[in-house]
């Protein structure tokens, strides 16, 4: 099986709000607009693919107004062409176009939650492209919070969340992250345990919040693993192929799927990610 090198810029700690001056309080912003990447996987006729992936970048700040981050949006191409790839092998054979969403900031900057936003002007622009066509969002970090968010609009058939970034108790926590947009949605956490850089029990209290809203949510932990989930890459890449193939392809989920959405919690939210997952479903 091709392995790829799935990397997941690490969220940046930053001063707490308590102690910082934001400058988006001191000057107005940057005037610049979110933007779709390059469709990859589109057909040279033009014909409309039978669904859309949207994949949400991390490497954000908390607070930031720079540029959205080039390095973020490249790391998450290798998982975008795997999932091209998988759509267009494999029974049924489907079009699947994705395309990376480029931020219109780095930062989430508290209320106004830019890159949700920016995710939320992403799906539209799908629609407008090419018509109602079921919508997968795939973020990690930064990203993965931010397609949570967008998850409400009514082509948004699934969330897989990598990584999940919550602010923390540190940063002032802020209200509950809502959950009743995932009403009627597929939803996937996948975190590692050892993650350094956002607490995984953030995203285990967030899927379980969500689950009571939603049965169709569970949550796989990579054992051992860290934030950029380099330690069991290929597992946690055939894990997104699977979920989002089944989800917007009409394909089959593997058993661990079927196993963590059906089982109450905790068990279905703490799923954990074996070793070998990629090789068995090609057995």
């Amino acid at each position: 099986m091709l392995r790829y090198a799935m990397v997941i810029p690490r969220h940046r700690s930053c001063t707490p709000a308590s102690a910082i001056v934001f400058p988006m309080a001191q000057q107005a912003l940057p005037e610049r607009e979110a933007r779709l990447g390059r469709a990859m996987g589109a057909d040279a006729s033009g014909a409309a693919p039978h669904a859309v992936v949207l994949l949400l970048p991390g490497g954000g700040m908390e607070h930031s107004v720079r540029r959205r981050s080039a390095v973020a949006a490249a790391a998450v191409r290798p998982l975008a062409r795997r999932l091209v790839r998988g759509a267009q092998h494999g029974e049924p054979e489907t079009s699947l176009v994705a395309h990376v969403v480029h931020y219109r900031y780095r930062g989430w900057n508290g209320d106004a939650a830019h890159p949700a936003s920016d995710a939320e002007w992403a799906v539209g622009e799908v629609v407008r492209r090419y018509g109602d066509v079921p919508v997968c969002l795939v973020g990690i970090d930064v990203g993965a919070r931010a397609a949570l968010r967008a998850a409400g609009h009514p082509m948004v058939t699934s969330v897989l969340a990598l990584s999940m970034w919550l602010p923390g108790p540190a940063s002032g926590g802020g209200p509950e992250e809502p959950v009743r947009q995932l009403i009627g949605r597929h939803v996937l956490f996948v975190h590692g345990t050892d993650d350094e850089h956002t607490d995984p029990e953030l995203s285990y209290r967030l899927a379980e919040r969500a689950k009571k809203a939603n049965a169709e949510v569970c949550r796989f932990e990579v054992h051992t693993d860290g934030h950029r989930l380099h330690q069991h890459n290929a597992e946690v890449f055939a894990l997104a192929e699977n979920f989002v193939l089944g989800t917007v392809c009409g394909r089959d989920f593997a058993r661990p799927i079927v196993d963590a959405m059906a089982a109450p919690p905790p068990l279905g939210l703490r799923m954990p990610l074996a070793t070998g997952f990629g090789q068995s479903l090609r057995q």
